[in-house]
């Protein structure tokens, strides 16, 4: 482990994303210590009002102070996006193994899930799960998990198949070693690593989703601080002031980049193909 997270940093860009992913987690999880107001406390005489010293990154049109807006929007992304990658892998992670090991009309069965649930379109099966369940945090990782586990199962499932051929596998079977032993003790830690991997780079997606969901009013409550929700009230007041617009875009651009970066560094120092030195 600490190997790995030597070759992260050794690259320049890994570097940066270990910054930019440290800052963004830090931030989320010291919210409530350093949050300087009341996120949603509204002040009309200071609507809009500039970054100063008072407001280093101004008001929004409620006079609400943008950066503690923008620090509580960082713990809102973060816990859409842990919680619901969490959940999509718990789910993947033995629907992949069962479809990749198990018999093959089970295989085609679950390819054709999959396949069904890839094929709708995000915002369309965003409107049908707000519809049957109105917006909310609970509604945006229920989504986010309905999108997610396809991508994730399919990967869990191609990495079974090439494993169940393997001569270690042969062996076990062999052996009459049972299913649970074998997809337990030699699939599972084998697919494991590859499926955190692509994880860790769709944590940006997921970011992007849940502001995008936010910014069309599928997402989080309106009453939630959100970066989709500033950028939501931004553009409605852009002819008046573009800094709400800038506060809620920049901490999705750099949370974009650093988990990019991060995921991509983490990939080339895990990835034996791509990285030699490293042995399989």
């Amino acid at each position: 482990m600490a190997l790995t997270f030597v070759e992260v940093v050794s690259h320049p860009l890994g570097a940066i994303g270990v910054l930019l992913v440290a800052l963004i987690v830090l931030t989320a999880l010291m919210a409530p210590v350093i949050v300087p107001y009341n996120p949603t406390a509204i002040s009309v005489k200071e609507r809009l009002a500039d970054p100063s010293l008072t407001h280093l990154l101004g008001t929004d049109q409620l006079g609400r102070d943008l950066l503690s807006r923008v620090i509580v929007g960082t713990r809102t992304a973060m816990t859409v996006a842990l919680t619901s990658l969490a959940v999509a892998l718990a789910i993947a992670l033995p629907l992949g193994m069962i479809a990749g090991y198990g018999p093959r009309w089970l295989d085609a069965l679950f390819i054709l899930l999959f396949d069904s649930i890839s094929s709708l379109p995000m915002i369309m099966l965003g409107l049908a799960v707000v519809v049957l369940l109105g917006p909310g945090v609970s509604t945006v990782i229920l989504v986010i998990v309905l999108y997610s586990v396809p991508s994730y199962a399919r990967l869990v499932r191609t990495q079974t198949l090439s494993l169940k051929t393997r001569d270690f596998i042969k062996a076990e079977q062999a052996m009459n070693a049972g299913t649970m032993r074998i997809l337990f003790r030699h699939v599972l830690p084998n697919v494991v690593g590859p499926l955190l991997i692509l994880a860790c780079l769709d944590i940006s997606t997921v970011i992007t989703l849940e502001a995008g969901l936010s910014f069309l009013g599928l997402g989080v409550k309106p009453q939630i601080p959100s970066w989709g929700n500033i950028l939501s009230d931004g553009f409605s007041v852009i002819r008046n002031s573009p800094v709400p617009v800038i506060a809620g875009g920049v901490p999705l651009i750099l949370a974009t980049i650093g988990f990019t970066f991060f995921g991509e560094a983490l990939r080339d120092a895990l990835d034996p193909r791509l990285n030699p030195e490293r042995k399989p």
